[in-house]
């Protein structure tokens, strides 16, 4: 009688404060709603291990909650166990503190700060997902700072993109300003995974550049945060000729253009050489005065290492090269079903529409 009474107060005092946060403001509910968590996950722990009757009390106490306030969601008994796993995993809260850039750049702040201040299935997700700390750290932050829904941290866990991020070959140290250098070397990554594209292998540099104009979002999702698109095959006239930019974006944190050439294949010198030159012209044509340098990225299927650092050495303008992966090509007899390239720009242009 004694036990079932000592329960029922608990199951009293979880009733009340899960009411209580339910009243909190809209600014403070998300904090406050994983602190409820967070510190029932405690009480959780703490019952299995010094009550007799606590082996149960995960799915009683979801049972009864379910009874008594049927209303509210969010205390089954899988979220209730989940809610036990982070307490563990975390041990006990911190103070919560209001979440400024100064904590998202500082290395000394705790990773428990942190992850108060993302949404309860993102912290799940990192937890079963990611088990370095650092590396969850890095995710936290890039979640906080890009405004990453679930699914995007998912895809972006799953193509380990903490890995890929900074790691271009580039001649950033030696053409920009340090804090400008660090700050684009960041943005770039190696390799880019183009795995919403599907082409046949002997596909044609111009159908890459159309597929992945096609799938906009998901291109630009895959660039990063900042990446604003301008164009493809942009003009640019100069003298007698006119010359056309693959793809060009505005970066809105790098403050400046962004030209990307695709290759397909191995990288070779003379594409550093032509990049250079379409910088060149697009400082002088397009730049405005409050631009930063305009900034070039060569994306090709194997950046041949080696022969890239050779060729980015003495050139003036900022370059950097990266591999790009696709899907594996379709057989032959299903590729013949796709699109032709002139279908596909038929459809960009609008030409294909109807009137």
């Amino acid at each position: 009688m004694n036990e079932l009474s000592t329960y029922k107060g608990f199951l009293v005092e979880i009733r009340a404060e899960i009411q209580k946060t339910q009243l909190r403001t809209a600014s403070t509910l998300h904090r406050e709603l994983i602190l409820l968590y967070w510190n029932l996950g405690l009480r959780l722990l703490d019952i299995q291990q010094s009550q007799p009757w606590g082996s149960g009390v995960i799915p009683r106490l979801a049972r009864d909650l379910k009874n008594e306030m049927p209303e509210v969601k969010g205390f089954g008994e899988r979220n209730l166990t989940n809610m036990a796993a982070f307490a563990s995993e975390y041990g006990a809260p911190p103070i919560p503190q209001q979440l400024v850039a100064e904590l998202l750049t500082t290395p000394e702040t705790p990773l428990e700060t942190l992850v108060l201040h993302l949404p309860w299935g993102h912290n799940l997700l990192l937890m079963q997902k990611v088990k370095d700390r650092e590396q969850r750290r890095w995710y936290v932050i890039q979640t906080v700072t890009q405004g990453w829904s679930r699914n995007v941290l998912g895809l972006q866990i799953a193509s380990r993109l903490h890995e890929r991020t900074g790691q271009a070959i580039t001649n950033f140290p030696l053409t920009l300003p340090p804090v400008h250098s660090d700050l684009a070397q960041q943005t770039l990554k190696d390799p880019y995974l183009f795995d919403f594209l599907t082409l046949d292998k002997d596909f044609r540099e111009r159908e890459l550049e159309v597929g992945l104009v096609r799938h906009l979002e998901r291109f630009l999702l895959e660039l990063g945060l900042g990446f604003a698109f301008v164009g493809r095959q942009v003009p640019l006239a100069i003298g007698n000729d006119d010359f056309y930019v693959d793809l060009l974006f505005y970066h809105l944190k790098l403050r400046c253009f962004v030209v990307i050439e695709l290759k397909r294949g191995a990288f070779k010198p003379e594409y550093a050489g032509k990049l250079n030159f379409y910088l060149n012209a697009v400082d002088d044509l397009m730049r405005h005065p409050g631009d930063a340098p305009t900034i070039g990225l060569i994306l090709c299927q194997d950046r041949n290492a080696v022969v890239a650092e050779y060729a980015l050495r003495g050139v003036d303008k900022a370059i950097g090269v990266s591999e790009y992966q696709l899907t594996q090509a379709l057989p032959n007899d299903l590729a013949s079903s796709l699109p032709t390239i002139e279908t596909l720009e038929a459809e960009l242009s609008g030409e294909g529409s109807e009137a």
